[in-house]
């Protein structure tokens, strides 16, 4: 009895195509998901810098019985090694990276330092929550 055995190697073209078909799904399903991964990161590092000025405003606080620090400069560097940076999307008004202050509310981008404790993001517009960044 003869029997032709057929070659079984590489894929074939229907099994390369639910391959294609898969990996297409799964792009359209992550792709639009991690879109605004770099926005949310730049919030996210805004924040903790946020954080770190408050927290070395607090301790100056602490540290000199009660009084605030005339600007926010003046934490360093006792408190701080640096002003750090506000950098926020471009979805919240295009502000350029910047480390400096003011005391005027407003949406230049900047920190907001009224010399009595308050420190803001001074923007006001609204980051991949939905919450005001002069609200953090």
């Amino acid at each position: 009895m003869l029997r032709f055995h057929r070659k079984s190697e590489g894929f074939t073209l229907i099994e390369l195509m639910i391959v294609v078909a898969i990996i297409g799904i799964l792009a359209a399903i992550a792709i639009p998901r991690f879109a605004n991964l770099i926005d949310r990161a730049r919030e996210a590092r805004t924040q903790g810098n946020l954080g770190s000025v408050r927290s070395a405003s607090a301790i100056c606080y602490g540290a000199t019985d009660g009084t605030w620090p005339a600007t926010l400069a003046a934490l360093v560097p006792t408190y701080l090694d640096a002003v750090p940076t506000v950098l926020l999307p471009s979805g919240m008004g295009g502000h350029a990276e910047t480390n400096a202050e003011t005391n005027v509310a407003g949406d230049n981008g900047q920190w907001f330092y009224d010399g009595a404790g308050t420190i803001n993001v001074n923007c006001t517009h609204a980051d991949s929550k939905g919450n005001l960044a002069n609200t953090w």
